[in-house]
């Protein structure tokens, strides 16, 4: 057991210690104690100076009995607070499968913080994903993707008895992956879609059965732009593209920034109202997002663009 002594430190330093929780060579020499170990304080002084000589930020605050604790990790408290938080909310990762991520993130804190983080976890309620194949799933997609072949997979959707229906009667859809995202709490893939001709996108939890092909994926003619193509798609919803002018009160610029980016390009109206040109797919998603603002965001230009605003006010109301 002797030749494991130096582990063992290092495992009590790595889940007892903390800037708040600290250990004295007295309490080392009970712990190993039990243990079966005997080490002397001398002994122990050295282990705790090869651990920070190997690299590990061991911290002493000198007093009558020096108190030792593990300072730096891999991931720091807050750090894990923020990764398990997004863990936790993230639609695409099912309930077993947070519940198993948030056991590995907390390993990464102290005993001590990780009840802290126990006790102040909360979960919003958010609907998750049933698919437990998700992990295999985003595994095939990177390795093509990294090996530039194409992927088989079938894709699902929900019919109004809430069953799972496979689209297209259960064909394969084939896909020449370009990049996996992380978009309005959804996970996509995204890639060139050859059924279409188009660069489409399709939602991890909905995809069954992935393969990689040993086919090379097509590349699109011009140049993939993510950014571009995620600003446009607006809440992954196809449409003809457009570049629209919205009349906005002031209030709504932080909408506005959430949808475009900071780049969109703004101008002053009046002291009460700003005007947004961007570039958007004329979808029922872009229409319902305009509708939302309560009548503070109108649609100037063009024309034809307004009329179809008004169209779907009315078909709102009518239904």
């Amino acid at each position: 057991m002797t030749k494991n002594r130096l582990l063992l430190v290092l495992d009590y330093l790595w889940k007892y210690t903390d800037e708040a929780h600290v250990v004295t060579i007295r309490e080392l020499e009970t712990y190993l104690a039990g243990k079966g170990i005997h080490a002397s304080r001398k002994t122990l002084t050295q282990d705790l100076r090869t651990l920070e000589s190997f690299g590990l930020d061991v911290v002493c605050n000198r007093s009558v009995q020096n108190r030792y604790f593990l300072a730096t990790r891999v991931f720091d408290y807050t750090e894990v607070r923020l990764l398990i938080d997004a863990v936790q909310s993230s639609r695409f990762i099912t309930p077993r499968k947070s519940k198993a991520l948030v056991k590995k993130l907390s390993a990464f804190v102290s005993e001590a913080q990780k009840q802290d983080v126990d006790q102040h976890l909360y979960v919003d309620g958010a609907v998750k994903s049933a698919n437990e194949a998700i992990y295999r799933c985003v595994d095939v997609i990177q390795t093509a993707i990294t090996e530039k072949k194409k992927i088989r997979f079938q894709y699902s959707a929900f019919d109004a008895h809430k069953s799972q229906q496979l689209r297209y009667g259960g064909d394969d859809y084939i896909l020449s992956p370009y990049l996996l995202v992380w978009n309005c709490d959804r996970y996509y893939v995204v890639g060139y879609y050859e059924r279409r001709g188009i660069v489409a996108r399709f939602r991890l939890d909905r995809m069954l059965a992935p393969q990689v092909l040993d086919e090379t994926q097509i590349v699109t003619e011009n140049a993939f732009d993510p950014g571009e193509f995620f600003t446009r798609e607006f809440s992954m919803v196809d449409g003809k593209r457009c570049t629209v002018e919205l009349l906005c009160e002031n209030a709504l610029m932080d909408s506005v920034i959430d949808r475009f980016g900071r780049d969109v390009s703004t101008r002053i109206a009046d002291d009460a109202h700003f005007i947004a040109t961007a570039d958007v797919e004329l979808s029922n998603m872009f229409y319902a997002w305009v509708f939302a603002s309560g009548g503070r965001m109108q649609i100037l230009s063009p024309a034809h663009v307004n009329a179809e605003m008004l169209s779907f006010c009315s078909a709102f109301h009518a239904f």
